[in-house]
Parts: C-alpha cells; sequence; structure tokens
C-alpha cells in the first residue's frame, strides 16, 4: 500500500466530514429552536435576548456562524450545550466510549458465532444444517431491534428474572454488575449481524470451495480439514472485514435504538435527548463524531483487508 493512497484516504475522510459539518450546521440552521431562547427561556425579554443573540454572533451572516463554529471544532472546541451548558466535546467522547464498548463486544460476539455457522452451511451446503442456518439468518434480519430487545427484556429480564432490564454500570466500578447490563443489548445488537455475516461467510466459503485451486489441493491428497484451514478460510474469510466495516454503520443506527431502549447512556442516547430538547450544538458535534467514526473504522478496513491479502495494491 503506496503512501500516496494513505494520503488520499486521508484527505478523502476529511473532504467527506467537512461535506456532512455543512449539512448538519444547515440542518439545525432551520429548525424551529432558538439559542438564546434555549438558554435564557420563554420568558427572557426581548432585550435580554436580543443581547445574548449579539453576544453569540447569531446575528451574524450564516456563512460566518458556520466559519466561527467550523474553527472553534479545529480547535477541538464543541461549544456548550445548551441544555446543561456543559461543555458537549467531554459529554460526547465519553457517551461514545460507551457506544464504541458496546459495538466492540457485539462484533466480538458475532464474530465467535456467526462464523462457525457461516463455515458449518456452507460444508453441509443444501442439508438439514444448512437450512436452519439459512432460517436463523432470515430471522435475525427480519426482525427490527426494538422488536428484538424487547422479547428480550421481557422473557430474560422480566419472566426469568436472570439479567437487568435497563440501566448502565461502569465496568470500572462493578464488572460483574456492569457486564450483566450488558449481556442483553450486545445480544440484541449481534442478531442482525450474525445473520448478516453468517450468510456472507456462507456464500464466499462455497464459492471458495468450488474453485480450481481448491479442486487442485484436494488432488494432492490433502485431507478437507487441510484443505479448509490452509487454503479456503483465509481467502473466504476476508470478505467479512469488509462487511464488519460496513456494519458499523447499522451499529451507529441501530446502537440508538437499543441504548435508548436499555437507557444506556451512549452517543446514540445522547443525540436522542438533544434532539428532543432542541439542543443544535449537540446534535451538530453528535453528528459529526459519529460521521468521523464510520469513516476512520472504513479506512482501518481498507488498510487491513490489503495486509491480510498481499495480492490488493492501492495506488
Amino acid at each position: 500500500m503506496s503512501a500516496s493512497y494513505i494520503l488520499k484516504r486521508l484527505m478523502m475522510i476529511v473532504y467527506t466530514l467537512l461535506v456532512v459539518s455543512l449539512i448538519v450546521f444547515a440542518i439545525t440552521q432551520i429548525l424551529p429552536a432558538d439559542a438564546a431562547v434555549m438558554m435564557l427561556g420563554e420568558n427572557a425579554t426581548d432585550e435580554a435576548l436580543e443581547a445574548l443573540r449579539q453576544s453569540m454572533g447569531l446575528n451574524a451572516p450564516i456563512w460566518m456562524q458556520y466559519g466561527q463554529w467550523l474553527g472553534h471544532l479545529l480547535q477541538g472546541d464543541f461549544g456548550h450545550s445548551l441544555r446543561t451548558g456543559q461543555a458537549i466535546g467531554p459529554v460526547m467522547f465519553e457517551a461514545l466510549g460507551r457506544s464504541m464498548l458496546l459495538a466492540v463486544l457485539s462484533i466480538g460476539l458475532m464474530l465467535v458465532i456467526a462464523v462457525p455457522l457461516g463455515i458449518i452451511a456452507a460444508i453441509r451446503r443444501g442439508r438439514i444444517a444448512d437450512m436452519l442456518v439459512s432460517l436463523v439468518s432470515y430471522i435475525g434480519v427480519s426482525l427490527p431491534e426494538f422488536v428484538t430487545a424487547t422479547i428480550a427484556v421481557l422473557v430474560f429480564a422480566d419472566l426469568m428474572a436472570w439479567l437487568p432490564p435497563t440501566g448502565y454500570v461502569p465496568l470500572t466500578e462493578n464488572f460483574a454488575d456492569g457486564l450483566a447490563h450488558l449481556v442483553l443489548p450486545v445480544c440484541v445488537i449481534s442478531i442482525i449481524l450474525i445473520a448478516h455475516v453468517s450468510r456472507m461467510v456462507r456464500s464466499e466459503l462455497v464459492d471458495v470451495l468450488h474453485s480450481d485451486y481448491i479442486r487442485a489441493a484436494r488432488m494432492k491428497g490433502l485431507s478437507s480439514g487441510t484443505v479448509l484451514r490452509r487454503h479456503a478460510l483465509r481467502n473466504a474469510l476476508l470478505p467479512t472485514i469488509t462487511i464488519v466495516a460496513l456494519d458499523v454503520g447499522y451499529l451507529l443506527g441501530g446502537v440508538i435504538v437499543v441504548e435508548e431502549i436499555f437507557a444506556i447512556p451512549g452517543i446514540g442516547r445522547q443525540l436522542i435527548v438533544a434532539i428532543q430538547a432542541r439542543d443544535l450544538p449537540s446534535i451538530q458535534a453528535g453528528v459529526l463524531i459519529m460521521a468521523a467514526t464510520y469513516s476512520i473504522v472504513n479506512f482501518a478496513a481498507d488498510i487491513l483487508y490489503a495486509w491480510l491479502d498481499k495480492r490488493i495494491q492501492y495506488d
């Protein structure tokens, strides 16, 4: 992988985030919310509101407001919440850490389950095991997160009382209790990921097992297990990296629903609260941070893909 390609991708990330910042800023400007009213309240006098707008630069042209906002962003200043008055950056990044914990645990659980399921379905193509894996995949794709989450809470929290229904406990405070609170949301998020990846692994492995070099390996007298481990799996699992990276987009969307249902204070829930309160600076920061996370993960996936498969050359 050439340095020029890495530089191009980094520049593309910067360009993408610039476009996202423009769109987000433009949308938040047309929302029916007044920052001065949010801060001083609806009972504030017109003189007080006008003085605050003047001091905050809200009376300046839109392009000038965008330039000032972007300049503060480049300095790491995301502004202050209109709802709480707190600095947005530390709150959003702390919430992002909780969301990333959910995402990492969900991806880990997905890989442990989805890859073996896909391998079993490919090896036993057309048999009962293959049909069962396909059925599980279709069910997983069909059920939205709020349905799966509701069923999980009713069964495992209310009926069986095995796990806490909602809430979040930091792992650093109480590891066992914190882990117990994460089990249900992680499982709910993982269901659709398992469905996606198991189908992809099955499809890719079926294609690889019918390729010429696999036939040649078998003709050399290698056992089926050796052919599968040494030759088939490596090439079949490479596309999984791309699928996982693309699923980060789902995670950023699906986690919002799951965090709201399970009352987990992640970035998705912070964004929902900001939208409900019309907290424009928090909305802008939350969307931009999520877009940056998605762009960086996809960039890392491209680099990892090229590192694992030396045949791929990016110019």
